[in-house]
């Protein structure tokens, strides 16, 4: 791959990131501008069967999660990956910063990334968090939290990276929301090729009568029809 930091940041920034940030505190979920192209998109998805480059590989149904399979990347991930964590962890920290005000809670997360993982790396959360994962027809992923110690950073980043209708279908991605002394809400997005999803990890501030609350969030993946869905998924901790 020839995608350089400075694109990727480019990228990112042309992304409206006031009006994203809106849409989070209406959804908990909002997507970004176009991250990669449907060419890089391939290439990251090829690095799949690259079994160098990971270090470990989860398969959904042993675990009882699902069906389907995603693998963790070392903390050498291929360049776009690790520039497009880099370049969206400035964007997201604004937020992540606001939602813990709300919610009367430190925001531990300083302004550099490399900072970040340095405490999550210090306090024994050293392994990388940073996912390709693979679904094909059947497969789906249970609603859960990627939650991997007591550092939590409380946005995640998915880039679909093939095309929705064309090369699958179903697989929308799908989030659960606990609502405060209410009914859970669900919400379904469908992934675009190369365009990034931020998400809530584990919750995020509702806005009650008592003032602000936090509503309980997990995530998953509905069934594949037919195809194949491939993913990047960017963590913005690491885990223990």
């Amino acid at each position: 791959m020839t995608l350089t930091p400075a694109e990727i940041r480019r990228r990112a920034d042309d992304t409206d990131w006031t009006a994203l940030a809106a849409e989070l505190d209406a959804y908990g979920c909002a997507p970004t501008g176009p991250l990669l192209t449907p060419a890089e998109c391939a290439d990251l998805a090829a690095l799949y069967d690259r079994t160098e480059l990971f270090r470990t590989t989860v398969d959904l149904a042993r675990h009882r999660f699902g069906a389907g399979e995603y693998r963790y990347f070392t903390h050498e991930p291929p360049a776009p990956v690790a520039a497009l964590r880099a370049a969206l962890y400035p964007r997201l920290l604004p937020v992540a910063r606001d939602w813990a005000a709300r919610l009367g809670r430190p925001a531990p997360w300083p302004d550099s990334l490399d900072a970040w993982l340095a405490r999550c790396h210090a306090a024994g959360q050293d392994r990388s968090a940073q996912i390709l994962l693979r679904y094909g027809p059947g497969d789906w992923n249970a609603l859960h939290r990627d939650v991997f110690g007591e550092l939590v950073f409380p946005l995640q980043v998915v880039i679909g990276l093939d095309v929705h209708g064309t090369d699958y279908a179903g697989g929308e991605f799908l989030m659960v929301e606990q609502r405060p002394r209410a009914q859970s809400r669900g919400t379904a997005s469908v992934l675009h090729q190369g365009h990034g999803l931020v998400f809530t990890t584990r919750d995020r501030p509702v806005r009650s009568r008592r003032g602000w609350s936090a509503g309980a969030v997990r995530h998953g993946v509905s069934t594949v029809r037919w195809g194949r869905r491939r993913t990047l998924g960017l963590v913005f901790h690491d885990a223990a």
